[in-house]
């Protein structure tokens, strides 16, 4: 069956860093865009990055960009997102997501989601 599943996720003061795992399996993952979203409490789902199928180009909003790097290593079907410097605002629940088209980061519809992953930034 179709599963993305992330880790990585946890508890961090503010200016630290994580890194989120998304492993899939049960689709073609070379033929789809990754893409990370998140909803942060008592908010709607917001794309925070994605990646192109065979790696060649990344996108971000300007919420997140210059903090978060997303990569794939379509070898191991696997995406990571790095996120530096974190902020408060930055908690949320991180979902792996993906989709055929790019379209997708604007719509929100999506494939395939993961179930996501808590990421807490406090002091």
């Amino acid at each position: 069956q179709v599963q993305l599943v992330e880790s990585g996720g946890g508890l961090v003061q503010p200016g630290g860093s994580l890194r989120l795992s998304c492993t899939a399996s049960g689709f073609t993952f070379r033929g789809h865009y990754l893409s990370c979203v998140r909803q942060a409490p008592g908010k709607g789902l917001e794309w925070v990055s994605s990646i192109f199928a065979d790696g060649s180009n990344t996108t971000y909003p300007d919420s997140v960009k210059g903090r978060f790097t997303i990569s794939r290593d379509n070898a191991s079907n696997t995406v990571y997102l790095q996120i530096n410097a974190l902020k408060p605002e930055d908690t949320a629940v991180y979902y792996c997501a993906a989709s055929r088209y790019y379209f997708a980061t604007l719509n929100l519809d999506f494939e395939f989601w993961g179930p996501g992953t808590q990421v807490t930034v406090s002091s």
